[in-house]
């Protein structure tokens, strides 16, 4: 009789672990300047982003780059 123990599944799981927890914590981050810039230009006057050459339509847009650029 023959007896097979596969340990490169055990071996892997810990390293997808980490890559979860790495994708998780870059989507959080990305997350939190998302929200953090969305919410500094949704504070600001009509005047105030017009000041700064955007109109409120850019707001998404721009919080999407912010989000992008921080990770």
């Amino acid at each position: 009789m023959t007896f097979y123990t596969d340990t490169t599944a055990r071996a892997a799981a810990p390293r997808r672990i980490a890559a979860l927890l790495d994708t998780l914590s870059h989507k959080m981050r990305q997350h939190k300047a998302y929200r953090s810039t969305y919410n500094e230009l949704c504070g600001l006057s009509n005047r105030e982003l017009a000041d700064l050459g955007m109109t409120r339509g850019d707001i998404r847009r721009l919080s999407q780059e912010a989000a992008d650029m921080a990770a």
